[in-house]
């Protein structure tokens, strides 16, 4: 456990049983036991040279892909949003931004200056960190495809460098060192018109609100799309569009979204997740996997 002598070494902000509700696009879950907003790049390396090997750790962005069940997360958050937020120019096509830096920013500032490739990024709703842990996409864009290096923080506090080729890069997924998490990338785009660019970001932005419930507390897709398939197909196929646990629902308006209609619990939530993998399985073959990430020991109550 982190003594409170060490605290001096600390510029950050460092909270004591916080409520993750507030945290996560879901608007519901327990609370973290500990969690910490660094100053800045250096100090999150004194911080996490400072904690024990073992200590769990839970990264944050803008908590639009994640449940945190409602017993809490025995372990310390790192919140990256407002604290890693490096932009700055390498070259003319060469942007290299912090982990807590918002995709939307990202894709607004490569399209200003007539920059290609990114203009994808605005429909997701995360930062750039999120989006590279699990090479997120939108639109038929994908992140690791603009990326031409990371750069990572290790358990122990130290900064590295890597490679696209260091990593296992897939449909919604990446694999690569353990124990090592994205603090800033640098982005490779294409020349290209910044007006036609940026009239691409509207019009992305027009289709996500007009076929995704925008304006409602989800986490953006909760299952893969299957090879070949859709997982929202899946679901409307399998009857579940508007099927409730509690508060949560899935949406009428996008059926591969779970919207909390005001007093979801995550239980609530995980609960309709598994009942819509059951019923999908069952009636199509196919078992959907979550895009969505779950932390937390699940506790006595609904059970899933």
């Amino acid at each position: 456990m982190m003594a409170a002598r060490q605290t001096a070494r600390w510029r950050g902000e460092l909270r004591y049983d916080e409520p993750m509700a507030g945290h996560c696009s879901w608007r519901t879950g327990g609370r973290a036991r500990r969690y910490y907003r660094p100053a800045d790049l250096d100090d999150l390396c004194r911080f996490l040279s400072d904690l024990e090997p073992r200590e769990p750790l839970l990264w944050l962005g803008l908590g639009s892909n994640l449940l945190v069940r409602d017993s809490g997360f025995a372990g310390t958050v790192i919140a990256t949003l407002g604290a890693l937020t490096l932009l700055e120019w390498l070259d003319d096509r060469t942007l290299r931004a912090g982990s807590g830096v918002t995709c939307s920013k990202v894709a607004r500032q490569t399209a200003q200056a007539g920059l290609v490739g990114a203009e994808f990024l605005a429909g997701i709703p995360g930062t750039l960190g999120g989006a590279l842990a699990m090479n997120a996409g939108a639109f038929g864009g994908e992140t690791w495809r603009q990326v031409e290096s990371v750069e990572t923080v290790t358990r122990g506090g130290r900064l590295r460098t890597r490679l696209p080729s260091d990593y296992r890069i897939g449909y919604r997924s990446v694999d690569g060192p353990s124990d090592e998490w994205f603090v800033a990338a640098c982005l490779r785009l294409e020349h290209g018109d910044a007006q036609a660019a940026q009239a691409r970001i509207r019009e992305l932005l027009m289709r996500r609100g007009e076929t995704q419930p925008t304006r409602e507390p989800s986490c953006g897709s909760t299952f893969r799309n299957p090879p070949g398939d859709y997982a929202a197909r899946l679901i409307e196929a399998a009857g579940l569009k508007g099927a409730a646990v509690g508060g949560a629902r899935v949406s009428e308006k996008h059926a591969n979204f779970i919207i909390n209609t005001g007093a979801a619990t995550a239980a609530d939530i995980e609960a309709l997740i598994v009942q819509i993998q059951e019923r999908v399985e069952q009636t199509r073959g196919i078992r959907l996997e979550t895009e969505v990430h779950i932390v937390g020991d699940r506790t006595a109550g609904r059970d899933i």
